[in-house]
């Protein structure tokens, strides 16, 4: 049943998910160390934000589509509240996977960059690729086109990077670094400020989720 479900929400292209990933991994390491930047751990939560976003990207803005194309909805509509026992398992599914690949990017991360806290260092990460994913799950019930989806979900995405530089180390900041106090502020504000960013991208998560699910029973407007 796992590989069945993996074979679904990733479009039978596992593999070559986390080869992408990985390689993107590499490559941008590799850019920013010969134009010198110095490794530290915000700088690897900046690095790593963006492979699990990319594996997080596919399952969550074609689920729906992979369902349509190999005519499983329709049974998967016939089995009561599947939304709940079919989507709910694949999301997490999904995200465990997410958090394992970190991890051990995280490991490697150690070894050719600078030592990191693993588990809080992907522990972090994991707020906003929940919030970024269940909001491309919820807009995937919305628009119900994988393609159409992703477009939007690519707009949003750029939207909220530009946003970032506007509210960089705010509450508000999707992207905010956990791992760096700014210049001039106390350790107790930003502490505060992260606990309330956090809270904010844990509602945020909790909504596009519950959200998501419960278009999932409106039957007729993907059949």
């Amino acid at each position: 049943m796992i590989r069945y479900n993996f074979r679904i929400i990733f479009g039978g292209r596992f593999l070559w998910f986390i080869l992408a990933a990985l390689a993107f991994f590499i490559l941008i390491a590799s850019i920013s160390v010969y134009n010198g930047a110095v490794p530290s751990e915000g700088y690897v939560y900046d690095l790593l934000i963006f492979p699990a976003i990319l594996l997080m990207f596919y399952p969550m803005t074609f689920g729906i589509q992979n369902d349509l194309d190999s005519g499983v909805l329709e049974i998967l509509f016939g089995i009561p509240n599947y939304r709940y026992k079919v989507w709910l398992v694949r999301l997490c599914m999904v995200f465990v996977i997410v958090f394992v690949i970190m991890l051990g990017f995280a490991v490697l991360s150690s070894f050719l960059l600078t030592p990191v806290k693993h588990f809080e260092m992907v522990g972090q990460l994991m707020f906003p690729v929940l919030f970024l994913g269940n909001m491309a799950f919820w807009l995937s019930t919305v628009i119900k086109n994988g393609n159409g989806t992703a477009v939007v979900v690519v707009v949003i995405g750029v939207i909220l990077l530009v946003m970032s530089g506007i509210l960089g180390n705010t509450m508000w900041d999707i992207f905010l670094t956990p791992f760096e106090v700014p210049n001039n502020t106390s350790e107790l504000l930003w502490q505060s400020i992260i606990i309330k960013n956090r809270l904010f991208l844990s509602i945020g998560t909790i909504v596009f989720l519950l959200l998501g699910l419960l278009n999932l029973q409106k039957r007729e407007g993907f059949i």
